[in-house]
């Protein structure tokens, strides 16, 4: 049975998306500049010793993920610095990036139901 996750992981988690959001957003980290896309963070889960948070996000090119994953990566220093200095926390937790696969997940699905021969069998299926 998985530990449930306690509102200062949360409260933590929330801060440390935000910081990191804003500094993307303010186009704040040099590894990023040579990127064309639009980069969103989605989540950020923080271990329950606080020294481990993992971001997830999503950019308007799938297929830079991989790209942008490697330079957010190595821009984690500067996060942490970032964090430490906009924080009171006593550890800065390790910063890792992934790609959030469930917006990629959710366009498959919607382009799928958008068929015409899933439409055929969802109409048919309805009138029987």
């Amino acid at each position: 049975m998985a530990k449930e996750i306690s509102q200062r992981q949360l409260r933590v988690g929330e801060e440390v998306k935000r910081i990191i959001a804003e500094e993307i957003n303010f186009n704040r980290v040099r590894n990023l500049e040579g990127v064309d896309t639009l980069v969103t963070i989605i989540d950020c889960s923080v271990s329950p010793d606080l020294k481990y948070a993992d971001i997830f996000f999503v950019t308007s090119n799938d297929s830079l993920n991989q790209v942008v994953q490697e330079a957010l990566q190595l821009a984690a220093n500067h996060f942490r610095k970032v964090v430490a200095r906009k924080t009171a926390l006593r550890y800065v937790p390790e910063i890792r990036f992934s790609a959030d696969p469930s917006m990629s997940e959710a366009d498959k699905i919607e382009r799928l139901l958008n068929d015409p021969k899933v439409k055929k069998d969802l109409v048919s299926k309805n009138e029987a």
